[in-house]
């Protein structure tokens, strides 16, 4: 099972997310970027310059990078370390991302507070945050004369990237305090406030959480402060220190950590009851198709999507087209809530299918690759088909695999080739063919 990162996005990630991409002169933007970006360049500017951490060099450091992406899902990406020594850590890429971090954070922080730091830039990683990343750092760098705007249409972007990377920064937070722990994260934000490894004193991690929170009030209480703390960190790509240990602690704090740390618990144990947040609204996924948003959907973690046919339209809708997706009232609902697709589908058609003694499919061959393979047979059977066998290939060797289970074809009547809404009679053969361990792995 995917995990489901909405569960660890802070909720100003996503709205600063959205705003931005709002902005008139964004897509502008984006396609100057894409045009002018190479990410390949970048990887090898560090194979060149930077020493590639691995399990041959450093490889203590590598070994702590491995749980942390099997927990949030994600591949393991490159390590570098740059000599530096301002202590910083940074993600760059996109199809293919990794991650920096320099002498001078190994210098300021202790060792077993490394693993919280490269959980932050995994978080990074698994919210989807690296591309804009690093589009925002080319845009804020000064790249100004590659965008075909002016100054004054470029500056409204410019301040919504500040702001939305340091939303993004409250998100990736969260996921290290779920790879490691809310208390590291709010030491690591000690650290690099003034603490580091170096200093022979003891740490009071209270005593800076009530600074944190004489600041918070302070801000709070007077509209000049707020506008002088404006004045002084909108430019900022990151949060101030203070402001994150808060927002850590109240998150800990709060039925929502509670929650995540339930969800995580479920998909490292396979288990098959747990909440999720819901992310979108009833019109979150108008216009696309129904197939692309149950799939969306599902990947989520939700299984129980229920598909409903419509046969009022409005303009530009076609048929498949989502019209309205029904969002619970709760901020949290269980995986197995039913969630309701309304969709476009003329009622001549509607009409054929119902009439009709064939099965009509409701999605691809090629969809149904990668799946689980109890999924797709719960699937076959819901439609009513009565022959359904499993087929295991015993071809994965290590018992640790995440494809075991999973999908490989699924053949009607013999053949891998069908299309959504293909007739197919009742008692038509399904063979789902899935990858298995082999005896030599158990």
């Amino acid at each position: 099972m995917s995990v489901n990162q909405n569960v660890f996005i802070h909720e100003t990630d996503r709205s600063a997310m959205e705003a931005l991409k709002a902005i008139p002169g964004f897509s502008q933007v984006t396609r100057a970027f894409m045009n002018s970006w190479n990410e390949k360049i970048m990887h090898i500017e560090n194979m060149a310059a930077n020493i590639r951490i691995s399990e041959e060099q450093l490889p203590h450091i590598h070994a702590m990078l491995e749980p942390i992406c099997k927990k949030l899902d994600i591949e393991v990406p490159d390590l570098f370390l740059k000599l530096d020594v301002i202590p910083n850590a940074y993600t760059y890429g996109d199809t293919k991302p990794f991650i920096v971090i320099t002498s001078g954070l190994l210098n300021t922080i202790p060792e077993d507070l490394l693993p919280v730091v490269l959980a932050h830039e995994c978080g990074h990683i698994a919210c989807h945050h690296v591309l804009y990343r690093t589009m925002g750092r080319w845009i804020l760098s000064g790249t100004v004369t590659m965008i075909p705007l002016s100054i004054v249409a470029i500056y409204p972007v410019m301040a919504a990237f500040h702001r939305w990377m340091r939303c993004s920064e409250l998100s990736a937070d969260r996921a290290a305090a779920l790879c490691t722990s809310g208390e590291q994260v709010i030491e690591m934000c000690m650290r690099f406030a003034g603490f580091d490894r170096n200093i022979p004193y003891a740490m009071n991690t209270e005593a800076f959480m009530a600074q944190a929170e004489e600041y918070r009030k302070m801000i709070a209480e007077n509209k000049m402060n707020k506008t002088m703390e404006f004045m002084r960190f909108s430019n900022s790509t990151h949060p101030i220190n203070a402001v994150r240990a808060c927002e850590c602690r109240d998150w800990m704090d709060s039925e929502d950590y509670k929650k995540a740390k339930r969800y995580f618990e479920a998909v490292e144990n396979n288990g098959t009851e747990y909440e999720l947040p819901v992310s979108w609204t009833e019109k979150s996924f108008v216009s696309r198709s129904a197939d692309e948003t149950e799939k969306q959907l599902k990947d989520l973690g939700f299984r129980n999507i229920v598909r409903t046919p419509v046969s009022e339209r409005g303009l530009f809708v076609k048929e498949g087209d989502v019209l309205s997706v029904s969002a619970a009232d709760e901020k949290w609902i269980s995986c197995n809530t039913p969630i309701a697709i309304r969709y476009y589908q003329p009622e001549t058609v509607q009409k054929e299918v119902s009439q009709s003694e064939d099965i009509a499919l409701k999605h691809s061959g090629f969809w149904f690759s990668g799946k689980k393979a109890e999924e797709a047979e719960k699937e076959f059977r819901e439609l009513g088909f009565t022959d359904i066998v499993l087929e295991p290939v015993a071809d994965i060797t290590d018992e640790e695999s995440r494809n075991t289970g999973r999908v490989i074809t699924v053949q009607i009547g013999g053949s891998q080739v069908f299309r959504r809404n293909d007739l197919f009679p009742k008692d038509a053969e399904i063979r789902i063919v899935y990858h298995a361990l082999a005896k030599g792995g158990e």
